[in-house]
């Protein structure tokens, strides 16, 4: 990988940080630019918040929606894909006996969101099983439209997952649900930056992403994306001054969820400078590299614990993360060892009755990090019983 690109992060070097997925880092030029905003909003606080500071929110939401290509009033900035989820769950017009239909893959915090929604009114959120490992995309369409019934009323669904690090068929997904007359709602924490993302052409009714993952601007940098004629479906979580605002603008949606008093939206406006740094670095050819370094790496630390690959391994599925299931019955425990030892920044999660350790790789990660986990990894499984084999 490219070490001049690695300069221009801010993480640890005493680290090796193979958990980009999580929450992203920002390039220093971002950061750069964050404080710049950051320090003009302490100089002039009351004109930044009113008058300037919402010319930039509108230049900078403009140059989101061209890269995502949709129109720049069907999209407002929100802190993380969790508000958003829950912006949705709470305004969806749920009844008793509804159904919300899901994969059993998707990411915890949602799951609860749409749960206790879903509890409120009687409604019910079908977790629909997918088998793993994957093996198409026909077939997982397949799968998951087996819990589809007469009361379901939208499709929740991941681009790229959370623990399992899979890339989902949406486009396909999407296309059939539009069949049979259903809302859909994808997921896309993990997708901006790491794929190309058209919402023109991907027909999801509700899109959320965020900016501060694998589009590295600033954190607390999100997005939700709502086609327009089912926006006034979604209030606001936070009722405030642009709720049936004294001064309307020409989008109610934006008044709505963009004036919210007092608050710092700085992280908002980082995305420009991100999106001028990665085109600036040719970051296509930067994420395939990336793709290629996992590509690699999928079947050896597979074979190492003793798992199958949870698809193939093929771009198909796969994009800048890769999980595997690890048999180990104090995930926390090995987690803190790997960080705390062996210098390790990666994560190990539960899901289910599953445990999955996931490695993301960005432009700073090379060949020699992945080294570094595997040789750990093996320490761990000759001197400690933290691993089964």
């Amino acid at each position: 990988m490219n070490n001049n690109l690695s300069s221009y992060f801010l993480l640890n070097p005493n680290i090796t940080f193979l958990n980009f997925g999580s929450f992203g880092a920002a390039v220093k030029p971002v950061f750069e630019k964050y404080q710049q905003y950051q320090l003009e909003l302490e100089q002039e606080p009351v004109q930044f918040i009113t008058v300037k500071g919402l010319e930039y929110l509108k230049q900078s939401r403009e140059a989101l929606a061209q890269y995502i290509n949709c129109n720049a009033d069907d999209v407002v900035y929100i802190t993380n894909p969790s508000y958003a989820t829950n912006i949705i769950a709470k305004g969806f017009p749920l009844q008793e006996g509804d159904e919300i239909l899901t994969t059993n893959l998707e990411y915890g915090a949602c799951d609860k969101t749409w749960n206790y929604y879903c509890e409120k009114v009687g409604a019910k959120y079908v977790r629909q099983h997918i088998q793993l490992p994957l093996t198409t995309k026909e077939d997982f369409v397949n799968q998951f439209f087996k819990g589809l019934t007469s009361k379901t009323k939208m499709v929740f669904i991941s681009h790229i997952t959370s623990s399992t690090g899979l890339r989902f068929p949406v486009e396909e997904i999407c296309a059939k649900a539009k069949e049979y007359g259903l809302i859909t709602f994808v997921d896309g924490a993990h997708a901006p930056g790491q794929i190309p993302l058209n919402l023109q052409t991907l027909q999801a009714d509700i899109y959320i992403g965020a900016c501060h993952k694998w589009m590295m601007t600033a954190k607390g940098n999100s997005f939700l994306y709502i086609k327009k004629e089912l926006q006034l479906l979604f209030p606001p979580l936070i009722i405030s001054w642009g709720y049936k605002a004294t001064f309307p603008s020409h989008s109610i949606f934006l008044d709505w969820h963009q004036t919210q008093g007092t608050r710092d939206f700085s992280a908002f406006l980082t995305t420009p400078t991100a999106i001028e740094f990665m085109q600036q670095h040719n970051w296509s050819n930067v994420s395939a590299q990336c793709r290629e370094l996992v590509l690699q790496n999928a079947a050896t630390i597979c074979n190492l614990l003793n798992t199958q690959p949870l698809c193939p391994i093929t771009n198909d599925f796969l994009v800048q993360l890769y999980s595997t299931n690890i048999k180990t019955k104090e995930p926390e425990k090995l987690k803190a060892l790997l960080y705390n030892k062996y210098k390790i920044e990666i994560p190990v999660m539960r899901h289910d009755d599953k445990v999955f350790i996931r490695f993301s790789i960005q432009a700073f990660n090379s060949q020699k990090d992945l080294d570094k986990l595997l040789d750990a990894l093996k320490h761990i499984i000759t001197t400690t019983n933290l691993i089964e084999i």
